[in-house]
């Protein structure tokens, strides 16, 4: 199951639930809105296409929770911005802070033959990101 059925928007968003829901035991439309900087309408209007697709659960002004297919796409989300981002900083050299920013881009368009290919890679110079 890769994400990229889902636009680069509500990926940022699974990945934001993802880590914040690690940070506390209820992840709330304020925490996410804070998170990824916009109006707490935005977010809303974002979670109920997240709630539609069946990637989150959350009762009307309650926590947030990611389903167990909203949490897989996350965590192929994150793991996508670890390895794209150990590539760009140890293989490639460039800074950490223009890294992440293209990480970030990156992990939301690369296809999933491409991330094996850049995985095997790595693999075979020793390199981990994940």
């Amino acid at each position: 199951m890769e994400p990229n059925g889902i636009s680069a928007s509500l990926q940022d968003y699974l990945e934001a639930i993802l880590n914040l829901s690690r940070q506390a035991e209820t992840v709330r439309v304020t925490d996410i809105a804070q998170e990824l900087n916009l109006a707490k309408a935005s977010v809303a209007q974002a979670l109920a296409l997240l709630k539609e697709q069946d990637l989150i659960r959350q009762e009307r002004y309650g926590p947030v929770e990611l389903t167990e297919k909203g949490r897989h796409y996350a965590l192929v989300i994150e793991s996508r911005h670890k390895i794209l981002l150990g590539f760009l900083v140890e293989v490639l050299g460039v800074n950490r802070q223009t890294a992440e920013k293209d990480a970030c881009l990156m992990e939301h368009a690369v296809s999933a033959e491409t991330m094996d290919k850049l995985v095997d890679f790595l693999e075979k110079r020793g390199l981990r990101f994940t």
